[in-house]
């Protein structure tokens, strides 16, 4: 990927920089703000709170004594407490050596054991925590789907069946009952692809049957960010009715050939309620996570489908919508550990690790899907961020923390010699995963 690609593609390159300043000024300050406000708690002063680095573009004193600013490079954040030597919270000895006890109580590193540890968890699990509320928003306004199959809203199609309408109750697709949208869920992913399918449906309190349309249609649900669906204009609610010519009745069907297709340009025929046209598109290869674990290799376009119409839904209650955000939550590291693990052992193409340039190009293309899916895209970004941080490299929380494991076991803490060297070498690490990230940015297809 070059980087003048990003001028076309997301509307320019000032709207991505926009799109990705924002997306991770809105996920440091929060995870830095976990830090402070617990630290706080803990009875640790802060120093400085900096939303970003380099120099210091705005900056005020609170009447607690923190400094609050916001620096010129939005690429980071950092909280500086007192007896801090630098914003990797190295240890200033000089500094806590000159303290009494009251100062030396509410500096970092005179703090007790358990004020430390828990300063330092707060990042990541502040980050957590905001993935959890967006996503709890999200199930408690979009509501989640009834247990029975109703028809919520039907999409646009082709006229070519008898139309599904608000309210219908799915009683029997192709014969078969259907008493529970699971069932129609298993049911309605057996048929064969046809043009229309029999539907026996409760209809204003009697029931009928109709030749509706096929449950599974070539709908287009949604479009992944920096897809090649996405390079050549395909959005949500288009139908492709034909590729290469030949005609095309459920997405199962155009999921297959994409497949096959080998990464050869197709030709897509696409329908949209002001009309049809052709669109040529060059699928990717794409390592694509599996519901059991493990990845798999595909050629796709970054399409995903759904059923002919949506499903009518219901309003979760809070605690339900907490345990579902927690699920998202943990789909999310889960994939990503086993994404990281499947690189490393290269099962799958190193290519998969973005960089700064490939994260800012999907905070753009993602912006442009509207507000909803960038807050989506903010909540998965900060679990994340969140996960990072907690692997134990130094200079990142997760080192942090085994140190603070390392005193709780032997009743003190690494030499401040053992604690330069391991620092230097997490950054050393760090630095050295960015260029590699970096450079997958610049040179991965």
């Amino acid at each position: 990927m070059e980087l003048v690609s990003l001028i076309p593609s997301f509307g320019g390159l000032v709207w991505t920089i926009v799109a990705f300043v924002v997306a991770l000024s809105v996920i440091v300050a929060v995870h830095e703000y976990g830090h402070y406000i617990v630290g706080r708690w803990c009875g640790i002063h802060a120093e400085v709170f900096s939303l970003g680095f380099g120099p210091v573009l705005y900056a005020r004193k609170d009447h607690r004594g923190t400094r609050w600013q916001v620096a010129a490079l939005p690429f980071g954040g950092y909280v500086k407490f007192l007896g801090d030597a630098d914003a990797a919270s190295g240890r200033d000895a000089g500094a806590i050596g000159a303290m009494d006890a009251p100062d030396r109580r509410r500096s970092m590193h005179g703090a007790p054991l358990w004020a430390r540890a828990a300063t330092v968890a707060a990042g990541p699990a502040f980050n957590f925590a905001l993935s959890a509320l967006i996503f709890a928003g999200f199930f408690l306004v979009q509501g989640v789907a009834t247990d029975t199959p109703t028809v919520g809203t039907p999409k646009p199609l082709p006229a070519q069946a008898e139309a599904l309408l608000p309210g219908d109750r799915v009683l029997a697709v192709a014969g078969i009952d259907t008493p529970d949208l699971t069932t129609f869920m298993d049911v309605t992913g057996k048929l064969e692809p046809s043009a229309t399918v029999p539907y026996r449906i409760l209809r204003d309190g009697r029931e009928i049957v109709i030749d509706g349309p096929f449950p599974f249609p070539p709908v287009v649900d949604a479009v992944s960010p920096g897809s090649a669906a996405m390079d050549v204009g395909l959005a949500k609610g288009d139908v492709v009715v034909a590729v290469d010519g030949t005609p095309v009745q459920a997405f199962a069907e155009l999921r297959e050939i994409v497949g096959a297709s080998g990464g050869q340009p197709l030709l897509l025929t696409v329908w949209r309620p002001d009309g049809t046209q052709d669109v040529a598109l060059v699928p990717r290869r794409v390592d694509l996570p599996l519901p059991e674990g493990g990845f798999e290799t595909r050629w796709m376009a970054g399409l995903s489908g759904g059923l002919a119409f949506a499903p009518e839904t219901r309003t979760p209650g809070p605690a339900e919508a907490a345990g579902l955000a927690l699920s998202q939550i943990w789909d999310i590291i889960t994939a990503s550990l086993s994404g990281l693990w499947h690189m490393i052992t290269g099962a799958i193409s190193s290519c998969n690790l973005q960089g700064p340039i490939g994260i800012a190009e999907t905070s753009g293309a993602v912006a442009t899907l509207g507000f909803a899916s960038f807050l989506w895209f903010i909540a998965v970004l900060s679990t994340a961020v969140g996960l990072m941080n907690l692997f134990p490299v130094p200079v990142l929380d997760g080192g942090h923390l085994v140190f603070h494991a390392w005193e709780a076991v032997t009743g003190r803490p690494p030499s401040d010699r053992a604690l330069r060297v391991l620092m230097g070498a997490g950054l050393a690490a760090l630095l050295a995963l960015m260029v590699f990230a970096l450079s997958n940015d610049l040179l991965c297809p």
